[in-house]
């Protein structure tokens, strides 16, 4: 089978660096293959970092048509320094994390091969970061998965862009978390599409397990595999809501 999209390595320090982020900051860029522009995805990963799982959901969204890039944002100290700070942030709404997904969507914004309409996607740790990023006016569309809710959550949404949302009822760390965020979203009067799958856990759209196959065992317990069947579904509701907000015909970058 041909490959249908190309990835390569960018050094995104600049730009954190002039927004107030990280000291050193990496990332990648997965394009779709064939001739431009398209729609632009920013990837969070989620809290065990950059890893082949997480290429695999950037390289699947450029084969649906956009030009992804996935900062790391543990670049600036590795995983074991960067997590908890990291994962204040993404609770908080404050923090140099910000400004490293900010240098990733300004990247994609001055590639000549981006339409100017981007989306975030956040998985885990990640989809926290989604959530909360797509309140500062500059993304078009957030999908979160499995994310934390921010204390305040009001407040927090209050000019977040339309907002695609995926949990499983088997999560326990996050029990009851679709219903808040739906009815905070309908509250404020913004466009979403949030859904609970009662036989998914945690991590369920991930193609394969992860962690240190040690304590994968112990995972599977508490509910972090993949659940294909739950899986299809989501990513089937993420790329039409994609597809609406950042590809439809008529829509100004």
């Amino acid at each position: 089978m041909p490959d249908t999209t190309t990835t390569s390595a960018v050094d995104l320090t600049e730009l954190s660096v002039t927004r107030g982020g990280s000291r050193r900051l990496t990332g990648h860029v997965t394009r779709p293959v064939g001739e431009g522009p398209w729609p632009g995805v920013v990837v969070v990963h989620e809290a065990l970092g950059v890893n082949d799982v997480m290429h695999r959901q950037a390289e699947r969204l450029a084969r649906a048509g956009y030009l992804v890039a996935m900062p790391d944002l543990f670049t600036d100290g590795g995983t074991v320094r960067c997590l908890v700070p990291t994962f204040r942030a993404a609770l908080s709404g404050h923090g140099p994390a910000f400004r490293d997904i900010e240098a990733a969507r300004t990247h994609l914004a001055q590639d000549p091969d981006c339409t100017g309409r981007i989306g975030i996607i956040g998985f885990c740790m990640g989809g926290a970061f989604a959530l909360l990023a797509g309140n500062d006016g500059e993304f078009d569309a957030a999908s979160v998965n499995y994310g934390r809710l921010p204390k305040g959550l009001d407040g927090a949404l209050a000019d977040s862009c339309p907002v695609v949302a995926s949990y499983g009822a088997r999560d326990r760390t996050l029990t009851g978390a679709a219903r808040k965020l739906e009815a905070s979203l309908d509250r404020l009067g913004i466009v979403h599409d949030v859904k609970e799958y009662p036989e998914a856990g945690h991590s369920f759209l991930n193609d394969a397990e992860i962690g240190p196959r040690a304590l994968r065992p112990l995972m599977r317990v508490a509910g972090i595999k993949p659940h294909p069947e739950s899986a299809v579904d989501a990513w089937q509701r993420i790329d039409g809501f994609f597809a609406t907000h950042l590809k439809a015909e008529g829509l100004k970058g």
